[in-house]
């Protein structure tokens, strides 16, 4: 593939205490001309001091290592830098550390054995805003956890619309288009929905979403 001289690639930091695992992502990312690894991290307080000098567009962060963990690296993160998004890749399923992770603020939660491809397109999901969550991790999403699934019968009809295409995937202005709504007015929409619901980023709202069969 003839590479895109006027489009940025999409700046990737990987964030795991293992190196043969950093060192692989390195050689899968190689692969693709629209992307490129501008650091690496072997824990939560590199990963937080490397967004500051590098300014990457998306982080692949591990949850389990030793230190300021993957979850407490990614709620630093989107504190300080809410412009770089955090897709967790990992090897753990538990409901804990998935709601923890969401919680956080990461925006999609992938598992170590997914392919090259849904991982390069995971990584562009995540650059443009989009959440991307493991078919495995949906299912443990399904499990009634949080109050927030009862919240979600007091949003109007008009917000829950906006809800099920927002956990569909799509952005503001593609939910715009798909309702002949103004991108401004769909903003205020999604600021309720998430308010109404409790939760802090489209991808808990998408999560509740999938929960009670939205979607």
């Amino acid at each position: 593939m003839e590479k895109d001289k006027s489009l940025k690639p999409i700046r990737v930091i990987t964030v795991d205490d293992h190196e043969i695992l950093r060192g692989g992502i390195k050689f899968v990312l190689l692969a693709f001309d629209d992307m490129e690894l501008v650091g690496e991290a072997r824990n939560g307080d590199e990963a937080v001091d490397l967004c500051e000098q590098l300014q990457p567009d998306v982080v692949l962060m591990d949850l389990m290592m030793v230190g300021m963990n993957g979850a407490e690296a990614t709620r630093a993160i989107r504190k300080k830098y809410p412009e770089i998004q955090v897709l967790i890749l990992t090897s753990f399923l538990a409901n804990d550390l998935v709601q923890q992770a969401m919680q956080a603020g990461a925006i999609g939660y992938l598992l170590k054995g997914i392919s090259i491809d849904e991982l390069a397109d995971a990584i562009r999901a995540a650059a443009i805003g989009r959440s991307m969550l493991a078919a495995e991790v949906i299912q443990v999403l399904l499990q009634p956890s949080k109050p927030s699934s009862q919240a979600i019968y007091e949003l109007s009809k008009r917000q829950q619309e906006v809800l099920a295409l927002l956990a569909l995937g799509l952005s503001n202005e593609a939910i715009a288009q798909r309702m002949k709504l103004s991108p401004s007015t769909i903003r205020h929409h999604v600021s309720q929905v998430l308010n109404k619901l409790g939760v802090t980023n489209r991808t808990e709202a998408a999560t509740t979403a999938v929960r009670v069969g939205c979607v």
